[in-house]
């Protein structure tokens, strides 16, 4: 009955039952669709938009949330159960960060810093029209350095893995395989990165940060 209730309305729209599984499966298998990362994940995204209720519906059923970021063009998922500081509510358990992938600890301690230097340059304005951040693989490794007394790993193979999956996440983008092996190469800092950590988290690692959200509220 179901099946045969989703088949109408993507008739209704129409979207062909093979084109909504396409997008479902992306959607799930990454957990995330950014409409700037590729082509495919352009035409992933515009069709989501063709059938949001479909799919906000049919991921509802398994308790799965959905994040829609309307200004940059993104989709991002939630497990059920978990808890999105972009997401505010009180009835989910701590935020696991991501549907497939859970971060490691040099993962998540790279997202934490990758987030405080997106606040940096929020606050100096050094945003681009996409609400993307550039960065020096120097400035990463300094920064992971100052805030939690870590280095990037020394292996370049290790390194790449740690920064594609940071990739597979969209919150930064690099060009090339080989483009974040050195100190001069520069990693683009995605906006996404703001719904993987909270403002509570954030004030803690950088205490600008509280200040400049506390000015966006007064402003408001």
């Amino acid at each position: 009955m179901f099946n045969q209730m989703l088949q109408q309305a993507l008739h209704e729209k129409a979207i062909r039952v093979e084109d909504f599984s396409e997008l479902m499966i992306r959607l799930l298998d990454y957990g995330i669709i950014n409409r700037d990362e590729s082509q495919i994940e352009a035409a992933l995204y515009d069709r989501y938009l063709q059938c949001q209720e479909l799919v906000d519906d049919y991921l509802s059923i398994i308790g799965v949330r959905i994040e829609h970021d309307e200004q940059f063009c993104f989709v991002r998922i939630y497990p059920p159960g978990a808890k999105a500081p972009s997401l505010q509510d009180d009835e989910h358990s701590p935020f696991n960060q991501g549907f497939r992938h859970r971060p490691n600890q040099m993962e998540m301690a790279l997202i934490l810093v990758l987030r405080v230097e997106y606040e940096k340059s929020l606050r100096e304005g050094l945003v681009d029209d996409k609400g993307c951040v550039l960065i020096s693989m120097e400035e990463i490794a300094i920064s992971l350095n100052n805030l939690l007394k870590r280095k990037l790993p020394e292996a370049q193979q290790e390194r790449r893995q740690l920064f594609r999956n940071l990739r597979q996440l969209r919150i930064i983008r690099f060009n090339g395989e080989t483009g974040n092996d050195d100190a001069e190469s520069w990693i683009s800092i995605q906006p996404g990165i703001s719904s993987l950590v909270s403002h509570e988290v954030l004030a803690q690692l950088d205490p600008e940060s509280q200040t400049g959200l506390n000015q966006s509220a007064g402003d408001d």
